[in-house]
């Protein structure tokens, strides 16, 4: 068995690294926008921190007028749970905005 993996070793390397010269990047075509976040003040707050992790499609299929407990309640877990990079003055800025524009 030692002398069949000592065989096969050599060939197996030679494989892998002739494959890797193959290899170049890939290109992805992204999805088109199809939704943008609706204007008013704090929609550079929101466009700024939410953009970076989804599509404005997350909050605009939500139910319309859910209300800053809500609101409140999930930009929250974007922070706690996903680690979103919100301060917590740019947190009251997004909820009042989502609050008053959805």
């Amino acid at each position: 068995m030692r002398m069949l993996v000592q065989a096969v070793r050599p060939i197996a390397c030679v494989l892998f690294f002739s494959n890797l010269a193959f290899a170049g990047p890939r290109s992805y075509a992204l999805p088109e926008e199809k939704t943008a976040f609706r204007p008013g003040p704090g929609v550079e707050a929101a466009q700024n921190s939410c953009l970076s992790c989804h599509s404005a499609d997350y909050i605009s299929t939500q139910p319309p007028q859910l209300g800053p407990k809500f609101w409140e309640s999930v930009v929250s877990k974007m922070v706690k749970a996903y680690h979103a990079p919100i301060s917590e003055t740019d947190l009251k800025v997004i909820v009042e905005y989502l609050s008053r524009t959805y």
